[in-house]
């Protein structure tokens, strides 16, 4: 049976309660490998006894933990920037961690993060596993509030908030904007379909061809990564049976896939926006210096990070910030051309 006092927990860690008393209020001073033990101890618990509950949320730690799996993408580095502006007025500062896009250090830094004590959480899971959701709902249980972005696992609570791209409507938008240019013959690189952003992609380029009496090629369909060497094998792998299953466009359903398809065209010796038409996902290229510009869809992410931002205000503070009106939101992309894209007579 699990512990529900500090008496209980004093007891099995044979500790007095004074002790595990400092450790859960943190005052008074404590050697660091007991307070660890301590903390060790809870962590390994699905839930947190009322009583450390009630202590945990007398003592705010005033930080907000952020668990990404590539900080170096543009797109995580801009919703993080306007997290950061909203919630550091409220006097919040961001604890900041990067997987790699691996589930077991995503696992490590979210038992990390509930031993620091964070207030809240924001999370881009890769980690979709229904088996593996105790490392999540470890935070539900003590009512810690978690937002997802970019993915969220399908976890049956209420107490699931995301912010997160339509994904359908995005690649919905891709591909008619090929076909619009009278592309029918259309190939698509798609991300992880075991993640919500890939096959949510997936989904939206099979909903705008059937929506034109167009059936996608088996042929045609090529899954990536969601990284440049992902992108650029599918690209090549696309090209070397272009004889057998011909293509006149791609859409490319992540920024580092494109990059990495665009690379593979070029060595092909073709021509992007003329020999192949290629509209990508959330390309970053603010200062022009792309030959051909090229033509994407955009997330918005400063709406998502302000949303973020002030949805963990309203979580934490809803006596000063007000509750959430919505705690489920999906953002709608937007396009921008590009001369990557040609028009077929």
């Amino acid at each position: 049976m699990k512990p529900e006092t500090l008496k209980d927990i004093a007891k099995e860690l044979n500790l007095s309660i004074s002790t595990v008393s400092r450790v859960v209020n943190g005052k008074g001073y404590v050697k660091e490998e007991t307070r660890q033990r301590v903390l060790d101890f809870l962590a390994t618990r699905n839930y947190v006894p009322n009583e450390i509950a009630r202590s945990l949320k007398a003592q705010e730690s005033m930080t907000i933990g952020i668990i990404l799996p590539d900080l170096r993408e543009v797109y995580f580095n801009r919703i993080i920037k306007e997290i950061d502006r909203v919630v550091s007025a409220a006097g919040y500062m961001l604890l900041i961690a990067d997987t790699n896009e691996s589930k077991k250090t995503e696992r490590r830094y979210l038992d990390l993060m509930f031993q620091k004590r964070v207030d809240a959480l924001v999370i881009s899971t890769i980690d979709m596993d229904p088996a593996e959701t105790p490392y999540v709902e470890r935070y539900l249980n003590n009512g810690t509030p978690i937002i997802f972005i970019d993915n969220h696992p399908k976890l049956d609570s209420d107490q699931v908030n995301f912010v997160v791209l339509d994904n359908h409507q995005a690649s919905r938008l891709a591909v008619q904007t090929l076909i619009d240019n009278g592309h029918r013959d259309i190939a698509v690189i798609a991300g992880y379909l075991d993640e919500p952003t890939g096959y949510e992609r997936m989904e939206g380029y099979c909903q705008a061809m059937e929506a034109n009496d167009l059936h996608p090629d088996p042929a045609l369909i090529a899954i990536g990564n969601f990284k440049a060497d992902g992108g650029y094998r599918c690209m090549e792998e696309l090209l070397l049976q272009r004889d057998v299953h011909p293509f006149t466009a791609v859409h490319v359903a992540s920024e580092m896939m494109t990059i990495g398809a665009l690379r593979a065209i070029r060595e092909h010796g073709l021509t992007v926006g003329q020999d192949i038409a290629v509209i990508g996902f959330d390309v970053h290229d603010d200062l022009g210096l792309a030959t051909p510009t090229i033509a994407t869809v955009r997330q918005p992410e400063e709406e998502v990070g302000q949303r973020v931002g002030l949805m963990l205000l309203q979580l934490l503070r809803p006596e000063k910030y007000g509750a959430p009106e919505e705690t489920k939101v999906r953002v709608k992309a937007y396009l921008q051309s590009g001369s990557s894209i040609h028009k077929l007579q």
